[in-house]
Formats: structure tokens, C-alpha cells, sequence
């Protein structure tokens, strides 16, 4: 519990149950924001732009998130996790309305608003989901809500484009029914999180506000540095898994089929997920160097896929890739919450999901606007060449013995 001056408002049911309603909540609502992904290429056919266009959807979706976080992605710590959980729900429900507007700029409005919503929620249910299972659990590690809270982010996404695509493929209204059906879930979503209890206790007084800071010891804070990096990769690959990646099966690859790209978004999120299952009881140095060395061969996998027009190739190296970077972001997450303060955990966990989801944007915006003067296969080479070099300078403290006793 959040130490605080008010009483804390309990909810209908008890803090284990509360634990799987948030999780539901949170898997939903990511999944959401990963819908449109196989998407894109209809949007291309209906309203005639390219694949730099597409980036600038999906950029206008990473601003939205920063901006977000680092506006409010902390302030759950202060008002308590339900008053952020709630209306981050209700926004992205706003963002799917606005996807019912045919035209460009709705897309760009649409997908900015849902970016709001995500950066609102990522800490704040990540925060909540170790204070309910710490609560319930007395006395237990931190292990379950870890892997609860980092699995429905990434299969939450995962999911998202597997459901658009394959209604986009066999239902009718291919741009309207997916929205339809995510909206009905986020409702269930939202009657969730009214039900949970809360685990913030509100401050008689409240703090001024301030933006997004991080606040951790600065004795940890080269550490802390060191989880964004490995973040920042990580949501690099997942970004070109939501955004240009539909268009290479599409184009460099010829396969054209809606419900494949969302298969295939969905095997790349979901082998992250996975990975944090299996890798929940090694130890995090070892966590970190398997996710890191899957995440280095699987995008240098992907990339040959793409020279060589394999799709094998290519789906072999997204899942990889996708297992690396599920493994490698448990551990950045785990790294942060040992590393914050109980008061400020909500804090440094913004602070992290604010390095992985400019993660989330920069790169991908540049691999779009280089599509633009190069050949797709050059382009591709030079995100990959980039991505690992951050990955190495980035990790090197984060693999040191001495700092992961």
C-alpha cells in the first residue's frame, strides 16, 4: 500500500479478484490500441497514401503516448490508481469512434487520442496490478504481478491486431466492425475497474503538480538508464510489428492476406509473452542476456527475411525478435521496480514506459521516412544497424555480475 494522509476507497470485491479485473482491463485496452495494424493497408487502398503516411499515423499514436506519460502517467500516485485506470478507459473508447470517421485526419486524431489513453494507463495498471497482488498476498514476492502486468501488455497488444485481422478478413465492414467489437470490451473493461479496490490512500493535501520526473536513488539511476535503453529497443521492434510491417508481407512479401498480418503481429507479441512465462524463475543477469542475444539474432533474422523475400525467414525472426524483446522488457520492468521507492513506483515506471515508447516512435518514423529515398531492404538494414547499437551501448551496465546480485 501507498502511503498516504486519506482513507483508501475500497471496491466491491476483494483485492485478488480485483487483480484479474485490472488485468483484464489492461489487456483490452492494449489490445485496442494494437487494432489497427492490419488495417492500414485498407486505409491505404480507401484514402490513396503510402507507407510514410502510415508512419506518421502510427507517430501521431507514439506522441500521444509520450505526451501522456509524461503529463500523467505518474499522477495515479497521487489521486490513486483507479481515477487514471477509468478515464484512460473511456478516452480510448473516443479514440475508436473517431476511427469510424472516414479521411486522414481522423485516422492522425484517432490514433493520437488512443496514445493519450495508453500512456495514462501502462504504469498506472502495472503499479496497481503489484499493489492489489502485494496486498491480497501478503508476504509474497513480486514475481506473479510482474509477469501478469508484462504479459497483458504485450499479449493484450498481441491480440489486438490477430482479432481486426481476421474480422477485416472474413466479417463485413472490415474499417468499422473491429472498432464495434473493441468498443463493447473497453465498456467491460471500464464496469471493471468502477469494481476494484483502490491502493493509493489520497493525500489530504494535495502536491502541485509538476510534469513527469524519475525518481529513483542516485546511486541507481545509471541502472535505471540502462532498463529505458533496452525498453526503447524493445518497442522499437514492437512498433515495426504495428506499423510497417503489414506493409513488407504486403508488398516486399505478397502476402496480401488481413487475417496473416494480424497472425503474424499476433505470434510476435504473443512469443514475447510466452517468454516472460518461461523466463520467470531465472535469474534476472541470465533474464536479461537471453532476451538481449534473442532480440539481437531475431532482428538481424527478419531483416535477411526481407533481402531474401522469405517469409519464413521473416516470421522466424519476428518471433524471435518478439521473444527477445518480451524477455529483455520483463527485465527492464523488474530492474525498476526493485530499483524505485514504494511511494514513486507509479513514477519510475512511467519514466521507463517514456523511453520505451519513444522507443515506440523515433526509429520507426525514420525507417518510414527512409522508405522514402531507399530501397525498402536498405532502409530495413539501417533500423536494425541502429536498433543494435543502442541495444549495445544501452545494456552494458544492465549485464555487469556485480550489478545484478
Amino acid at each position: 500500500m501507498v502511503p498516504g494522509v486519506g482513507p483508501v476507497e475500497s471496491g466491491r470485491i476483494s483485492h485478488g479478484g480485483g487483480f484479474w479485473l485490472v488485468t483484464y482491463a489492461f489487456a483490452v485496452t492494449m489490445a485496442f490500441s494494437g487494432a489497427p495494424a492490419p488495417l492500414y493497408v485498407l486505409y491505404q487502398q480507401r484514402d490513396g497514401f503510402g507507407a510514410f503516411t502510415v508512419t506518421l499515423i502510427f507517430a501521431a499514436y507514439a506522441i500521444g503516448v509520450v505526451a501522456s506519460l509524461f503529463l500523467a502517467g505518474h499522477i495515479s500516485d497521487w489521486v490513486g490508481r483507479r481515477r487514471i485506470l477509468l478515464p484512460a478507459i473511456l478516452i480510448n473508447m473516443l479514440a475508436g469512434a473517431i476511427f469510424l470517421i472516414p479521411g486522414v485526419p481522423a485516422l492522425l486524431v484517432a490514433r493520437f487520442v488512443s496514445g493519450i489513453s495508453i500512456g495514462m494507463l501502462t504504469a498506472t495498471a502495472t503499479a496497481h496490478l503489484t499493489e492489489l497482488h502485494l496486498t491480497a498476498r501478503p508476504g509474497e514476492s513480486r514475481v506473479r504481478a510482474d509477469l501478469v502486468a508484462t504479459a497483458a501488455n504485450l499479449g493484450g497488444i498481441g491480440m489486438g491486431p490477430l482479432i481486426a485481422g481476421i474480422l477485416a478478413e472474413y466479417a463485413p465492414h472490415p474499417l468499422s466492425l473491429p472498432y464495434l467489437v473493441f468498443e463493447a470490451l473497453l465498456l467491460l473493461g471500464a464496469v471493471a475497474v468502477a469494481l476494484v479496490p483502490e491502493t493509493v490512500e489520497r493525500r489530504s493535501i494535495r502536491s502541485a503538480y509538476r510534469p513527469q520526473r524519475v525518481t529513483v536513488p542516485i546511486e541507481a539511476r545509471p541502472r535505471y538508464f540502462s532498463a529505458g535503453a533496452v525498453g526503447l529497443t524493445a518497442f522499437a521492434v514492437f512498433g515495426l510489428f504495428t506499423s510497417l510491417a503489414p506493409g513488407f508481407l504486403a508488398g516486399t512479401l505478397h502476402q496480401r492476406s488481413h487475417a496473416l498480418a494480424g497472425l503474424v503481429a499476433f505470434l510476435v507479441f504473443a512469443s514475447g509473452a510466452i517468454a516472460q512465462i518461461l523466463i520467470v524463475r531465472i535469474p534476472l543477469a541470465r533474464q536479461l542476456r537471453l532476451g538481449l542475444g534473442a532480440l539481437a539474432a531475431g532482428l538481424a533474422l527478419l531483416t535477411l527475411g526481407v533481402w531474401t523475400a522469405s517469409m519464413t525467414l521473416f516470421l522466424a525472426g519476428g518471433i524471435l525478435a518478439g521473444a527477445g524483446a518480451g524477455a529483455a522488457f520483463k527485465g527492464a520492468i523488474t530492474t525498476v521496480l526493485g530499483l524505485a521507492p514504494s511511494k514513486s513506483r507509479g513514477e519510475a515506471l512511467a519514466g521507463l514506459f517514456l523511453a520505451a515508447y519513444i522507443g515506440l516512435a523515433v526509429p520507426v518514423l525514420g525507417l518510414g521516412l527512409a522508405t522514402q529515398f531507399l530501397p525498402t531492404r536498405i532502409a530495413l538494414l539501417g533500423f536494425t544497424a541502429a536498433l543494435l547499437a543502442v541495444l549495445i551501448v544501452g545494456s552494458r551496465r544492465l549485464l555487469r555480475p556485480a550489478d545484478n546480485r
